[in-house]
């Protein structure tokens, strides 16, 4: 085995495990919102393993430097936290509809 392939194996095997700890991130955490953060947290990082492991692969495989792969990195890595802030906004109103006892909207006082 080459040192190429045995970083693209360990790189791989880093993805995994980090996906692995997200999944159990969602066991373990007891509500919605602690949830969030193990699994974007552990997919974004799966993803810049993942990504990395593929450029060292197609550049030891070709003759040019394959980069390629950056944009769809650079894409993951702008809409997955765009969207956990969009899911975690609509979860907060929707628990704030059903009247759960939550931090107060932000510029809001209360009339005390």
């Amino acid at each position: 085995m080459s040192i190429v392939e045995a970083i693209v194996a360990v790189l791989l095997l880093a993805s995994g495990l980090l996906t692995l700890t997200g999944a159990l991130g969602l066991l373990r955490l007891r509500d919605y919102f602690l949830r969030m953060h193990a699994p974007s947290l552990a997919y974004t990082l799966g993803s810049w393993a993942v990504a990395l492991a593929s450029i060292v692969h197609f550049t030891a495989s070709g003759s040019s430097l394959s980069l390629h792969v950056w944009l769809v990195i650079i894409l993951l890595s702008i809409t997955a936290p765009v969207t956990t802030v969009l899911l975690a906004r609509a979860a907060l109103f929707r628990e704030r509809r059903a009247g759960a006892d939550l931090p107060p909207v932000l510029g809001r006082r209360d009339p005390a």
